[in-house]
């Protein structure tokens, strides 16, 4: 498929071909779902704890005699049921990483960029670069293409005036092709493509 590059102004200055087995794909629910449930899974980090009857500092002397005083029978004084005892079957630290094939991966990577071309909110410029980091110019230049939720990706690095003119945008997010996720592309409106960009990502997903 074909789309028009344009540049900040929104004019059109050449056109470019997409990839139909990178941008054309029928995107799948299910395998979207997977792939960010497994990113979610991977950033979170486990180190959620409470503190278990072997942790609890304090004797382990039986509180009172098992039998005649009147009193419910007790062990020892942290005992999960006693104020300021242990908490039983509570979080300890642990990984939450779950496995997801690598092909189910590249694949939805590839169905969320085919999403955002299905509904038309896949955009390529030609290039990031700006003279200067001048966040008031870059939110004209980004009222003239009506964007207020995008993903920003570039090729190997990102231009660093680019990024600090976007920096205090807020919903403006870049990202270099090597860090290009599931979950980023969804969770904004629209995905803005370099020209390299596109290359970039061809050579990654080809």
């Amino acid at each position: 498929m074909q789309i028009d590059i344009i540049n900040f102004d929104g004019k059109a200055v050449g056109k470019i071909e997409l990839a139909d087995d990178i941008f054309g794909i029928e995107p799948r629910a299910d395998i979207l779902h997977r792939v960010v449930t497994w990113q979610r899974n991977k950033a979170r980090a486990g180190t959620h704890k409470v503190k278990t009857v072997s942790d609890i500092t304090g004797s382990s002397r039986k509180m009172i005699k098992q039998k005649k005083t009147g009193n419910a029978r007790q062990g020892e004084r942290f005992n999960v049921h006693m104020r300021g005892g242990a908490v039983v079957h509570g979080p300890v630290v642990r990984s939450h990483e779950t496995e997801l094939p690598k092909k189910i991966r590249v694949l939805g990577l590839k169905m969320a960029l085919s999403s955002k071309a299905k509904n038309g909110t896949l955009i390529v410029i030609d290039s990031e670069k700006v003279a200067a980091a001048k966040t008031g110019v870059m939110a004209k230049s980004l009222g003239k293409l009506k964007l207020s939720n995008a993903l920003f990706v570039g090729a190997d690095a990102i231009d660093g005036n680019f990024k600090k003119s976007v920096a205090n945008i807020p919903h403006i997010d870049v990202l270099p092709t090597i860090g290009l996720n599931v979950q980023d592309i969804l969770k904004h409106n629209n995905l803005v493509l370099t020209k390299d960009a596109v290359a970039a990502v061809g050579k990654r997903l080809g």
